[in-house]
Order: structure tokens, then C-alpha cells, then sequence
């Protein structure tokens, strides 16, 4: 009863934030971060009321099947971005800078946190600061996809944005599984060719060949169905399919099994709508039915930030370097990797802004790293970063993408009205050949 109270009071919340933050111009996905952080255990849930909030952080991970589930939905629609007419134009675009970015950011984090090392050995080991660099690499897709959806976002920008985002995730899981591959052994002095090479490109090719059967089984089964809702249904318990099997993990052979939620998800999404011919329709039939899931995710996501960590002034200077070496990094890597592959000079100007938000991936990485010596400062100057960048980077988002004129600036006119007809993909790919 109580679960169902507190979910409620999440929603209500999330929703009368974004009402407020409409008057100041901020992004939907801000304000039910500002609920969530409201609500959760620091504030309104201290007051140990029941139902109202969440009274601690072991309450919010409890309900951690909404958040996972959530994300799975989050991946599918993004897959549905890889439709091959688009890659044949900003294929090669998507994967050059996809890469390039994230690898940059990788080095730039790296170095900046060695130089520290160096000027300070006590603050952080080198071993936890190459382990940073490789989890500066990844991007949240869920907020810049929330931006996009709410603000109805069209263009050339938009397009390779989420597609640079859907890459992103295999890069930084290689690039973490390499770096936390060598800080270990630098800690235990052996290097494990098992970890650094073999298990994430076992989890990447399993999650791909298990997403793409999902979605062509998917599309086989709903061609014995003409119901929309049950087309709808049958999506939807394919998405739950797959966020459970995702979240399985097992050992073969003294090596660990385990699958890319956010990859299975998005290959699934991609196999689909490039084999069905009303995927289009069925999609946007799916978001409608995840908005209200999508705003219980973003509350759950800001009532489960530890404000604990922001007093301790280690974490904040070491967090403060990161988060500015991280943001230079993404900007000039986006910037250079654009610039390499002739993309629009708008998407070159703004791309790296829009990379900025982390959240659940770094997350997940962080919770790994606290095997080192120096997990836990590892894992705090993560959630420091999660807790500025989740504030400020679907803000900076929609600013970017506004600057390049894929979002309407709102007026008497709502936005998302105006920018609906336009065809992203005719719009801008004579732009970006």
C-alpha cells in the first residue's frame, strides 16, 4: 500500500515541478529531478512520514525494476532511430564521432586526474583516476532523449545526437572495461586479459545477437495480430522480456556472462524497425504508454542522489576537476570529430554540449570500481558529477539545440505543436552527406 502511496506522491510531485519549471524556461526533465531530490531521503523523506517520500536511499533502490525498466523502454526508441535509409547518410558520420568523442574525453579526464595524482598523491591514486577517465566516456541517453521527446527536436543535430548517444554506450563499456582492466593491475600486479578484452567483447556481441532475435521475433509474432493495443501489448512485454533476461549474469568457464541492458534494448528497437513496416505508428504508440513510467524514473533518479557526498571537500575538489576536464573533453572531442567528418557547423558548435548529462551507465560503473583501493572516492566524485550534470545538462541541451534552430522557441505557439510536422531526416541530410 505504502509503495503505491509514495509512487503516487512521486508523480504528482514530478508533474507540479514541471509546471514551475515551464515559468522559468527549464526543461521538463530538471524539474522531476528537483522532485526527486525534494522527496527523497535528505529532505521531505528525513521527515519519516509515511507514504510522503522515500525515507531512505534502500527504499529508492527498492524499487530499482521501475528505473531498469524504464531505461529498456529509453534504448528501444532510440534503436528505432537506426533506420537504414538515415545510416546510409550518418552512418559513417555517427560511428567516426561516436568514438572519437568519447575516446578523447577518455584521455583528457585521464590526464587531468594523473596531473592531480602528481601535484597530490593523497587525493587519488592513479589507478582510480585512469578508472575515471573511462567512466567520463559515457553519456546519459535518457535525459537528452526527454529533451528531444518534450521539445519535439528536428534536424540534422538531433539526429546524429541520438545516434552518437545509442554508440556511446558500447564505446564506453569497451573503454571502461580496458581502463579498469589495467588499474587493477596496477593495484595486484597482474594483468587479466580475460577482463580487459574478452568479457566486454562477450557481453557486447551477446547483447547485440540477443537484441537483434528480440526484434526479429517480435515482428513475427505481431504480424498474427491486427489490435493496435495488441500490437502495443506485445511490444511492451517484449521490453519487459528483455530487461529481465538483461540483468541476468552467470560464469562459463571462469569467465563472467552478463548482458548490456541499454544494448540488448537498443538493437531489439533497431532490428524492428528496420524489418516492419508500421513500426512507426506502434512507436509512438509505445511513448505515449512510457510517459508517466519515464516521469517516475527521472523523480526515483533524483531522490536517490546522496547529498552526503557534498560535504566532504576532497570529493568536491576532485569532483570539480572531473566535471570541467570532462566537459572540455566532450566538447572539443565532439568539436574535432565533427570537424574531421564535415559535419553542419551547427552540429559541430553544439554537439558536445548535448553529450554532457551522465547518469545511470556511469552509475553502474562506479558501483565496479569500488573493487579498488580507492573504489570509494571513485564512486563519490561519480555521484557528485551525476548530481551537477543531471541539474544542468538537459538545460544546456535544450539551449544548444535551440541555439541551432531545431527547437522552437515557445511563445503563444506551443513548441512541440510547431516542430511536429517537419521530417527530421529530410530536413537536414543534405546537410550532412
Amino acid at each position: 500500500m505504502l509503495i503505491l502511496i509514495e509512487l503516487s506522491v512521486a508523480m504528482f510531485g514530478g508533474l507540479l515541478m514541471s509546471r514551475l519549471a515551464k515559468k522559468m524556461k527549464l526543461p521538463a526533465v530538471t524539474a522531476y529531478l528537483v522532485a526527486g531530490v525534494l522527496l527523497g531521503p535528505f529532505c521531505v523523506g528525513a521527515l519519516k512520514i509515511p507514504g510522503l517520500g522515500f525515507s531512505s536511499l534502500d527504499d529508492i533502490k527498492s524499487l530499482d525494476i521501475i528505473s531498469q525498466t524504464a531505461l529498456g523502454f529509453i534504448a528501444f526508441t532510440i534503436g528505432n532511430e537506426f533506420r537504414l535509409e538515415q545510416l546510409k547518410h550518418m552512418g559513417r558520420q555517427a560511428i567516426t564521432v561516436g568514438i572519437l568523442q568519447a575516446v578523447i574525453t577518455s584521455v583528457v579526464v585521464d590526464v587531468s586526474l594523473i596531473t592531480l595524482h602528481f601535484i597530490a598523491p593523497r587525493l587519488i591514486s592513479i589507478s582510480s583516476a585512469i578508472t575515471l577517465g573511462a567512466i567520463a566516456s559515457a553519456t546519459a541517453p535518457a535525459a537528452t532523449l526527454m529533451v528531444v521527446r518534450q521539445y519535439k527536436a528536428n534536424g540534422p543535430l538531433t539526429k546524429l545526437l541520438l545516434l552518437v548517444v545509442a554508440i556511446d554506450d558500447a564505446v564506453g563499456l569497451m573503454l571502461f572495461s580496458a581502463s579498469f582492466g589495467v588499474a587493477m593491475a596496477l593495484e595486484k600486479g597482474i594483468i587479466s586479459l580475460k577482463t580487459i578484452l574478452l568479457e566486454p567483447v562477450i557481453e557486447i556481441v551477446l547483447s547485440l545477437l540477443l537484441g537483434g532475435v528480440a526484434g526479429w521475433l517480435l515482428h513475427r509474432v505481431e504480424k498474427y495480430f491486427f489490435s493496435r493495443s495488441k500490437r502495443l501489448t506485445l511490444s511492451i512485454a517484449c521490453v519487459f522480456l528483455m530487461v529481465g533476461i538483461s540483468m541476468a549474469e552467470f560464469e562459463l568457464g571462469g569467465v563472467k556472462i552478463g548482458f548490456s541492458l541499454l544494448l540488448v534494448c537498443m538493437m531489439a528497437g533497431t532490428v524492428f524497425c528496420n524489418i516492419c513496416d508500421f513500426s512507426e505508428e506502434l512507436m509512438g504508440r509505445v511513448d505515449d504508454w512510457t510517459a508517466p513510467m519515464f516521469v517516475l524514473f527521472f523523480v526515483l533518479s533524483g531522490a536517490e542522489l546522496d547529498l552526503r557526498i557534498l560535504a566532504n571537500p576532497l570529493v568536491l575538489l576532485v569532483g570539480v576537476v572531473y566535471i570541467v576536464f570532462r566537459s572540455l573533453g566532450k566538447y572539443f572531442g565532439a568539436f574535432t570529430s565533427c570537424a574531421m567528418t564535415r559535419c553542419d557547423s551547427h552540429i559541430t558548435k553544439y554537439l558536445g554540449i548535448t553529450l554532457l548529462p551522465q547518469a545511470g551507465v556511469a552509475l553502474g560503473m562506479a558501483l565496479t570500481a569500488q573493487q579498488l583501493s580507492g573504489g570509494a572516492i571513485v564512486r563519490n566524485v561519480v555521484l557528485f558529477s551525476v548530481l551537477v550534470y543531471e541539474m544542468v545538462g538537459p538545460a544546456l541541451t535544450k539551449r544548444a539545440l535551440t541555439a541551432a534552430g531545431e527547437i522552437k522557441a515557445e511563445g503563444r505557439t506551443n513548441a512541440r505543436r510547431r516542430n511536429a510536422p517537419v521530417d527530421i531526416f529530410h530536413l537536414g541530410h543534405h546537410k550532412t552527406q
